[in-house]
């Protein structure tokens, strides 16, 4: 029996305005800050859902600086993705907790999050995706060679360079996925 390809794709999926609705002051994105806040968009589910019954495996990463800045305990991020987890098909959660001046290797635009993931489950990178609603999405998938998806919510903030596709939700980032795959 071979294996069948389609094991070693992943959607890699920024969490804050991907799946869940940021909290946004003044055109500028912020993670909740508490589980109750946490609200999944609509449409996400079943997007996950088809993405997974295509055979892609569902990886969320996300930067939670937050937790560095002393403002979010871990606990409460981890709170929220284990309530995520329960309610959506996500196979896995990358978190970076650091902040820029930290220098780690993890934190978005950098791709350390996205390589270890490919490392511990085989994943081939060029036939991944990456889906983001910020620039520093894009650029963390761009630098492993996945295809880029920006779902633009019109922040008031810096734009990706060149993401292979713009769209308005996680749902008509799968339709353009699935066309393609």
């Amino acid at each position: 029996m071979g294996i069948d390809s389609r094991c070693h794709r992943a959607v890699f999926l920024d969490r804050d305005g991907v799946i869940n609705r940021p909290v946004v002051r003044d055109r500028k994105p912020f993670a909740p800050t508490c589980v109750e806040d946490l609200h999944v968009l609509p449409g996400v589910e079943r997007a996950l859902v088809r993405l997974r019954h295509a055979g892609f495996r569902l990886i969320v990463a996300t930067n939670q600086p937050e937790v560095a800045r002393g403002t979010l305990h871990r606990e409460v991020v981890d709170a929220m993705h284990a309530r995520l987890a329960a309610m959506l098909p996500i196979d896995e959660f990358r978190v970076c907790h650091h902040d820029d001046r930290d220098g780690c290797l993890c934190r978005k635009p950098k791709s350390g999050l996205l390589e270890a993931a490919a490392r511990e489950s085989d994943l081939t990178l060029a036939s991944s995706f990456m889906v983001g609603d910020r620039w520093l999405d894009v650029e963390a998938g761009r630098r492993v060679g996945c295809t880029t998806i920006f779902i633009d919510w019109d922040y008031d903030e810096r734009r990706p360079d060149k993401p292979d596709v713009i769209v308005p939700s996680l749902a008509d980032a799968v339709e353009w996925i699935l066309a393609r795959s």
